[in-house]
């Protein structure tokens, strides 16, 4: 059975700088963290893979229900007081960072809430503050940020999107794994959006197979 820690969730509370968000350390807790990573997929290629596209293992599988799950669900509605009810889910999974990868960027509009989970190991590279995550009070400066996350040990990052979500990353090239779930504003959105990953994600396999 996956290990999550809702205690530490609940217990955490909203940070505002520079927008509304919370940060949990260990959210997947390290025994299955373990297992979740050794059954990982090779993602050479950049770029958002949807969960249904790829060969996962059991406990890998078991992660994405719970992710996608009530409880879960209940408690992102409960942490920042929204009706998640009938929001639909879009769950993607990254694996590779390319050197385009991490421009400051605001999420699509149709994500309602981005969750990023965090899968990697501790590295030089990630001590060096390469590929780590910066939640940024502006469109313009990467250095101009409130809050940095290293992409490690099953941390968790959980923001509701506008306008003025900023977040972005200095340059990493190499395996960064990533889940990100976003709840939607419309099952026509979730669809599109799926649509436009799969369409790519079958693309790199054909790229990876030629």
């Amino acid at each position: 059975m996956i290990d999550l820690d809702y205690q530490a969730f609940d217990a955490t509370p909203v940070s505002s700088d520079p927008y509304d968000h919370i940060l949990v350390e260990n959210f997947v807790k390290p025994a299955s963290l373990g297992e979740v990573v050794r059954e990982l997929p090779k993602l050479d290629k950049g770029g958002s893979f949807p969960i249904g596209s790829l060969r996962l293992g059991p406990h890998a599988t078991e992660l994405m229900k719970a992710l996608e799950g009530p409880r879960f669900r209940a408690a992102v509605a409960r942490k920042f007081g929204l009706d998640l009810a009938d929001a639909p889910t879009m769950v993607t999974l990254r694996g590779a960072s390319r050197e385009k990868d991490g421009r400051i960027h605001c999420d699509s509009h149709t994500k309602r809430v981005t969750i990023l989970l965090y899968l990697n190991p501790e590295t030089e590279a990630w001590a060096r503050r390469e590929g780590c995550l910066r939640l940024l009070r502006g469109p313009d400066d990467i250095e101009d940020y409130a809050v940095e996350v290293p992409p490690v040990n099953g941390t968790l990052l959980v923001f509701p999107n506008g306008p003025t979500t900023w977040h972005g990353h200095k340059q990493f090239v190499g395996t960064r794994y990533v889940i990100q779930l976003n709840y939607m504003t419309s099952d026509g959105e979730a669809r599109s959006e799926m649509r436009r990953h799969k369409v790519s994600a079958f693309v790199k396999r054909l790229t990876m197979a030629s």
